[in-house]
């Protein structure tokens, strides 16, 4: 007789409010204590109309929970040099506790030079070098903000990372690869692939959890899910669709993250949370 399942859907969205009413407490706590409000900038160069729509949800979840949000926006044929100097004026500034430059960054624009120039306690979208290199060292830091949603949702729903094969799919600095190392310092086996791995789909089939974030609608079919799998779905494609086939995948996986509603709501929520413990540090007021 063939294993039948049905998949679990992860709140992405649940949790996130939980999340953000936990970081208004925060909130509340330093402005009692310091005086002081946390407030994130968020950096935008250009028009490209999504990025402008991620920075103003980032900007409302802000002031959700009662902190400022100190707007930069730059317009299309800004230079390195001239991005640079702006997040420098950022890092400087003691009244800014959290530092977002959105990306996609326009070309010509080198965004490595612009996100180096975060100090690592205001980097709280986890992009600089000494960042990503704390959180494969398993030191303290903010770790870029998808995989640590994510690994909140692993924990949400208790999945068992410790001896289980995890397959990351996407090898991106802000994404796969500090989710590969988060999830191996939760004591997973990762294997850590992309679009041209070789074999991907048998590789798929033996893994306990799947992560895709590789950026192209519906890539992992339903048919490389083993049954039970925790499938998480970091995508997101035009028509609100994932990097994982939804509907293939819902019957063998144990559970699995709706595109939107799953990981989405958690990246912001994560952000957020970030900043206020940025601010916290940065003023001395233990949470």
């Amino acid at each position: 007789m063939p294993i039948t399942n049905s998949a679990k859907l992860m709140d992405g969205r649940a949790l996130a409010r939980r999340m953000l009413e936990a970081t208004r407490v925060k909130v509340e706590k330093i402005q009692a204590s310091a005086g002081v409000t946390p407030t994130l900038a968020t950096v935008l160069v250009g028009d490209d109309r999504a990025s402008a729509t991620y920075v103003r949800m980032k900007r409302k979840r802000c002031e959700d929970v009662g902190m400022k949000s100190l707007a930069l926006e730059l317009p299309l044929g800004t230079t390195t040099s001239q991005l640079v100097a702006e997040v420098k004026k950022l890092a400087d500034d003691a009244a800014v506790h959290g530092i977002l430059v959105q990306h996609p960054v326009p070309a010509p624009i080198d965004k490595r030079a612009a996100f180096e120039m975060i100090p690592v306690d205001k980097d709280v979208d986890g992009v600089t070098s000494a960042t990503l290199g704390r959180v494969i060292l398993g030191m303290p830091a903010f770790p870029s903000c998808t995989p640590a949603g994510i690994m909140q949702l692993l924990r949400e729903y208790n999945v068992e990372l410790d001896g289980a094969h995890a397959i990351v799919i996407g090898r991106s600095p802000i994404l796969g690869r500090p989710m590969a190392s988060m999830l191996i310092n939760a004591q997973a086996t990762v294997t850590l692939c992309h679009s041209r791995t070789r074999s991907l789909p048998s590789l798929v089939r033996n893994a306990d959890v799947v992560i895709a974030a590789v950026g192209k609608p519906r890539f992992v079919r339903g048919g490389w899910i083993k049954v039970g799998a925790v499938v998480i779905d970091a995508g997101y494609n035009e028509g609100n669709v994932g990097d994982v086939d939804f509907e293939g995948a819902l019957e063998p996986a144990s559970l699995i993250t709706p595109v939107p509603g799953g990981v989405g709501p958690m990246t912001i929520a994560t952000l957020i949370d970030h900043t206020a413990e940025a601010a916290a540090r940065q003023v001395g007021v233990p949470l």
